[in-house]
């Protein structure tokens, strides 16, 4: 049994014709104005990213943005391509807008990410290669995407933290200005030396090439603590160079107030004992 009668077929051949005949200009029409509207949309679009390059805008959201405006003006042209060919766009239209709606409440927590990452990519907070604390997490920043940020520990670990937990919570930029000042406190004996202690202090730190001359290095008696008189050292130093200098002259300390008979006391308690009488 044939599935088409000839009959069947000669009645759908004259119906498109007939349809042809009446809605084959508008068809057409409708097919230019998608095929021109697309290349104008891509023209846009391109000079859209041209002049965001111009304004050394970032590339991801270069990016986005240029893809973003080609596809909403591809759907305008669809739009009125589909009207021009007769048909009815009032419908296709309400459905899209709840459809739109519908797809918002469901990617609501996206949609807030993506509102996060164009604000730090756009206010520029960091960039890649700095080393940051964001969310309660440090890191170097790896990628700015458009919904999370990548970040890699010191040991090598990825992390992977959501746009909007960044834009809501504290950000600390240890890589924003050139240079940095390094914090350590050392402490020294009761009984000891002090001035030979701050002479030794003042000689370690001015041996460092690293350290700069201007600002120049504090180095001063900060506190008389239970355990031990502590000096507050304040060098400051190019931000590349902070954990290296941190670590040279820590030990650089211990090895010279070691070698000076220095002493560099740990909290203790001391106890008295009274022998009292029946």
């Amino acid at each position: 049994m044939e599935l088409f009668d000839p009959q069947t077929i000669q009645t759908l051949i004259e119906k498109g014709i007939a349809y042809l005949s009446i809605h084959g200009l508008k068809i057409l029409i409708a097919f230019v104005i998608f095929v021109i509207g697309r290349l104008i949309a891509k023209k846009i679009a391109e000079l859209s990213r041209t002049l965001m390059i111009k304004a050394h805008m970032d590339e991801t959201l270069r990016t986005f943005l240029r893809n973003l405006i080609y596809y909403v003006l591809l759907a305008a042209v669809v739009i009125a391509a589909i009207g021009q060919a007769g048909i009815n766009v009032t419908s296709f239209l309400a459905i899209l807008g709840a459809a739109g709606l519908a797809v918002g409440l469901a990617l609501k927590d996206s949609l807030s990410n993506f509102a996060a990452g164009v604000m730090l990519i756009m206010l520029k907070f960091f960039k890649k290669g700095d080393y940051i604390t964001a969310a309660g997490k440090s890191g170097t920043v790896s990628a700015i995407n458009i919904f999370n940020t990548l970040m890699t520990t010191p040991d090598n670990k990825v992390i992977i933290i959501p746009n909007a937990s960044i834009l809501s919570d504290t950000i600390i930029n240890f890589s924003a200005n050139e240079t940095r000042r390094v914090d350590l406190v050392m402490g020294i004996g009761y009984d000891d030396d002090l001035l030979k202690a701050k002479e030794l202090l003042e000689k370690i730190v001015s041996e460092d090439s690293r350290v700069l001359t201007e600002p120049a290095p504090l180095i001063a008696v900060s506190e008389l603590a239970d355990s031990s008189v502590n000096f507050v050292v304040r060098p400051w130093v190019k931000a590349s160079d902070y954990w290296p200098v941190y670590y040279s002259l820590t030990e650089k300390v211990k090895l010279a107030f070691d070698q000076e008979g220095i002493s560099i006391p740990y909290p203790q308690t001391d106890v008295h004992l009274y022998k009292m009488d029946k």
